[in-house]
């Protein structure tokens, strides 16, 4: 079920099939801007459609870049040599890291005057060493605010500052990534020195690679120093492809690994520039299968199916490192991934966001300036996941639906950062436990086929009609008026119930025919009809989907409780037969009945039950019809089993 505040994602058995990856946000972005700074007019082809991407498309073209959309994912990018035709301006750059910090850069030594924004958590994200590092350059830059946080006010400026300059390596990448994609702006050789060990290495490469091809040569002492030469200058290229995002791979990949596979990504793979491909090498280290071309990979599930803890320093895949965080909830030990600091100063604190959400689903976690430590529970509980506007926290934790009881993760279309159809692709290549959902009026025998097909199939029953009567009898014991909707909705909370074959308990004590009673059922059709005892009900009835599969049955299991069931059926006799059915049921057990009577109730109850407001009664989009009039209970039995099989 999916709502614009959260998605629940049920609980999942396998993960298969082939994906073709979204452009790479980070090669889209240092791409356009390139482009933008270049001689020439380039075409970038499969740039990622994004907010990232889009905050840095809306700064280029309010700094007076043209920029033409030719398809779907290809930019036509008119550069302006370096130098923006406007030279005064605002731009508000959301949360992206990955336009924010290059544009600074890029205009801090173009000359202009220029206010940079973002939203509240941007203004929060540390930016000191690169303003820092372009004032030695000679920029004047103003933090508005809070000295060494966005947002920023750029002057213009003389720019006859140093020709060495320094930056830290050890908090974000993306500082020296934005001095060297700026520094050919200026017409002097400039050398930037690393100070302390520089994190994430692989994103440096990607900027040195990019810059390349645009025609700069960037020469370098290790990774201690960097140098950019007098005279160098971009150069469109003429086109340019993105390549898929290797970061985004690693959910699918942990799919693969944990629901078996084989899962294959496509658009990423042996050849690709980027560091986060070598995220499948750590999920080879915990049992893992993986294969692997020049442009695709694919995972399957360890040769015994169980994953197993390690201890890796994640240097090298700061982002996809935080999947590995979740596939340890599936691994044999305790697992920690160490030299993630820089996961303190990303979208969110990314170490303190994940130990809160690991710890919500029973893991044990123990988390440090720089590393994180994390002990699976026996059994992963259910939890709503805070993504805390963050889409790896939201892609991450959809891995936890492969626990017994599914996941639900608020704020789902934070993803729109870097994958905006992320779930609708995860949906595509996993598969949840199997539901064969049952609806029908009262007395059609639909409790009786269901109850059967679930044994057949060695499948989880779920009698939804049984909770409602649990609840009436309870509420009765209790004194509790079954109109006294808030008073139901508690207890709806409260009460212990469990199923054990075709025994029900409730609060300890087993339930017997009091349970079948038209007492019973007229009590059950009305506190059905009550809105806040449906919602206190939902919960129950989805904890019932588990491995291998379950068989629901009851009025709205199709349409509001399992709306993704593999089948819907909308069972149905007439209501003479209903009442025939219901009379020698009622006589079997020894008990007093009237035709006549049976009839007339039934036929109130399906009036009521299809007035309602909560749930009306009613065959629900995609369900099929089976009219069991004429049908025996076996014949109806086999008739689900085949419309199942199909």
């Amino acid at each position: 079920m999916t709502s614009a505040s959260f998605i629940d994602l049920p609980p999942l058995l396998t993960a298969h099939g082939t994906i073709t990856l979204p452009g790479s946000k980070s090669i889209s972005n240092r791409v356009l801007l390139l482009a933008a700074l270049s001689e020439g007019t380039t075409e970038v082809r499969d740039v990622l459609l994004s907010d990232d991407t889009e905050r840095m498309l809306d700064g280029l073209r309010t700094l007076g870049v043209a920029v033409e959309q030719l398809e779907s994912h290809v930019f036509r990018v008119t550069g302006c040599s370096g130098n923006f035709p406007v030279k005064q301006a605002e731009l508000f750059l959301g949360n992206a890291g990955t336009a924010f910090r290059p544009l600074t850069a890029a205009l801090a030594l173009s000359g202009g005057e220029y206010k940079l924004s973002g939203v509240a958590r941007m203004h929060e994200r540390p930016i000191a060493d690169l303003v820092d590092a372009l004032r030695e350059l000679g920029a004047d830059i103003e933090c508005l605010d809070n000295e060494g946080f966005p947002p920023l006010q750029i002057h213009p400026a003389t720019l006859t500052g140093a020709e060495r300059i320094s930056v830290r390596g050890d908090v974000s990448s993306q500082f020296l990534t934005a001095l060297l994609m700026a520094l050919p702006l200026l017409d002097r050789e400039v050398t930037v020195d690393v100070v302390g060990e520089l994190i994430s290495k692989p994103y440096i490469e990607i900027t040195l690679t990019m810059m390349a091809r645009f025609g700069v040569t960037v020469q370098r002492d290790g990774w201690r120093s960097f140098t950019v030469m007098a005279g160098s200058r971009y150069v469109s290229p003429g086109v340019i492809y993105v390549e898929g995002d290797a970061s985004s791979a690693s959910y699918f990949l942990a799919a693969g690994a944990i629901g078996g596979g084989p899962l294959r990504i496509e658009g990423v793979g042996s050849d690709s520039i980027q560091g986060d491909v070598r995220f499948a090498d750590a999920l080879a280290l915990m049992g893992a299968q993986i294969e692997k071309g020049a442009n695709w990979m694919e995972a399957f599930a360890p040769k015994d199916g169980k994953l197993k803890a390690i201890d890796l320093d994640c240097n090298h895949i700061p982002d996809a490192a935080m999947t590995l965080a979740v596939a340890a909830l599936f691994a044999d030990g305790t697992t920690t991934l160490r030299n993630i600091a820089s996961w303190r100063v990303k979208e969110t604190d990314r170490i303190a966001a994940m130990a809160t959400e690991l710890r919500k689903v029973g893991a044990t976690v123990e988390e440090g300036a720089d590393y994180i430590r994390i002990t699976p529970p026996a059994q992963i509980k259910h939890a709503f996941i805070d993504t805390y506007d963050d889409h790896r926290m939201a892609m991450c934790f959809s891995l936890a639906a492969f626990g017994a009881e599914g996941m639900s993760i608020n704020d789902p279309n934070c993803v729109a950062k870097t994958f905006p159809d992320y779930f609708a692709v995860f949906a595509r290549v996993t598969q949840a436990v199997p539901v064969i959902a049952i609806d029908g009026p009262s007395a059609s025998g639909k409790g009786t086929v269901a109850q059967r097909v679930a044994a057949k199939l060695g499948y989880h029953f779920l009698d939804s009609g049984a909770l409602y009567r649990l609840l009436g009898l309870a509420a009765a014991k209790r004194g509790i008026a079954l109109d006294a909707e808030s008073q139901l909705a508690e207890l709806a909370g409260q009460i212990d119930i469990r199923f054990e074959g075709a025994s029900i308990w409730l609060d300890g004590a087993l339930v017997g025919d009091e349970l079948r009673s038209e007492q019973s059922g007229a009590a059950a059709s009305r506190v059905a009809a009550l809105p806040g005892v449906r919602a206190a009900l939902l919960d129950r009835q989805r904890a019932f989907r588990r491995a291998p599969g379950l068989v629901a049955d009851g009025r709205d299991m199709a349409s509001v409780v399992f709306p993704d069931a593999t089948v819907k059926i909308f069972l149905t006799a007439s209501a003479e037969a209903r009442a025939e059915r219901r009379y020698k049921q009622l006589k079997e057990k020894g008990m007093g009945a009237n035709i006549a009577a049976l009839l007339l109730d039934i036929r109130a109850r399906d009036e009521r039950d299809t007035q309602r407001s909560a749930a009306p009664l009613q065959q629900a989009p995609g369900a099929t019809l089976l009219d069991t009039t004429a049908l025996s209970i076996e014949q109806a039995v086999n008739e689900v089993l085949a419309r199942y099989r199909v």
